[in-house]
């Protein structure tokens, strides 16, 4: 399997009305699970904690965990 510079993931700057690209990647990675989220199904993220969520429940559970 060839492996290349992508398979790190992406490195993103998320905004509240979206995220700017500054290391190019197929994926990050859910801050609550782990789990790869490509970035074309990348839908919920925090711009105050610089977090993407796999899941509405991933993120609620993030946001929640803080109160």
């Amino acid at each position: 399997m060839l492996m290349s510079s992508s398979d790190d993931g992406a490195k993103l700057q998320y905004g509240p009305n979206g995220f700017r690209v500054l290391r190019p990647g197929q994926h990050v990675y859910c801050a609550v699970t782990g789990e790869a989220i490509p970035l074309e199904e990348l839908r919920y993220w925090s711009a105050e904690h610089q977090e993407a969520y796999a899941t509405a429940e991933a993120a609620t559970r993030r946001l929640t965990s803080e109160a």
